[in-house]
């Protein structure tokens, strides 16, 4: 099926969209997201990112602090690097590893953008976000971000923003250390290739026709983010800048297809 498109006004966001959003809009877009109709709930969330502005410093909980928090999961999610400016950076773990007291010192001392390790990106770009992980997207970038469908954020810092920090969740839940590379990639462009074999979701590239590299997975979901070209996902036509849902690999066709990400969910 074909998944309702919802954008997201954000005073970070970008007035200028790709063509196959609409192109200028009325406010600033921060997020597109895919909904689905109402009674169901996917188990991942797919969404475009537009910024203009530095993002909250924030992370997010595993499924198990959570639902200590009476919520269904935590929050694990990827960024798929769409455009880039050529100072655009993404703050993804800390320049060094430190304390929890250290950690809550560089909030309350104004340190905690300069601890943060801001990493350039560019076009193709994937970098897989790990619950506990402390990051923020800096601006002039558009992203494709796959996630656990669940709402929990904790601010670490706003810039002095005005909106609220949630500072003893955040560092109870954090990993104050700098990211573990094998988490990013830089897939060849031209290639099908398993992007994220992670323990919630599985993330692919397919290019062309041939849908061998999905046949290994079986999943209960699958959502299908046509970046070139055509994909028919439960019947439905989905192109560049739509997101269809299917229950079942066999639903998905590829035969229109140029350049897709492919996500299925794992639980």
């Amino acid at each position: 099926m074909k998944l309702r498109q919802k954008k997201v006004p954000k005073p970070w966001g970008q007035s200028s969209l790709p063509q196959i959003f609409g192109g200028k809009q009325k406010e600033k877009i921060g997020e597109i997201w895919f909904q689905p109709p109402k009674g169901i709930t996917p188990k991942l969330l797919s969404k475009y990112l537009f910024t203009s502005e530095k993002l909250s410093i924030q992370v997010h909980p595993n499924d198990r602090q959570a639902r200590r928090k009476g919520l269904p999961s935590g929050k694990e999610e990827c960024w798929y690097i769409l455009e880039a400016t050529p100072d655009a950076r993404i703050g993804i773990g800390l320049t060094k590893e430190v304390s929890a007291a250290k950690l809550n010192a560089a909030v309350a001392c104004g340190q905690m953008e300069q601890l943060v390790d801001w990493k350039p990106v560019k076009s193709g770009d994937l970098y897989y976000v790990p619950a506990g992980t402390i990051h923020a997207i800096g601006p002039g970038i558009r992203l494709i971000e796959v996630q656990q469908n669940t709402d929990i954020t904790y601010r670490l810092y706003d810039y002095g923003r005005s909106r609220e920090l949630h500072l003893e969740d955040a560092i109870s839940v954090s990993t104050p250390a700098p990211y573990d590379m094998k988490y990013h990639q830089e897939p060849p462009a031209d290639q099908s290739t398993m992007l994220i074999d992670g323990p919630h979701f599985k993330l692919f590239q397919v290019v062309g026709q041939d849908p061998t590299i999905l046949q290994s997975s079986t999943a209960g979901e699958w959502q299908v983010l046509p970046l070139e070209g055509k994909v028919i996902a439960r019947g439905k036509t989905i192109g560049a800048g739509q997101c269809g849902l299917s229950t079942k690999v066999s639903e998905i066709d590829l035969s229109k297809n140029i350049k897709s990400l492919i996500a299925c969910s794992m639980n």
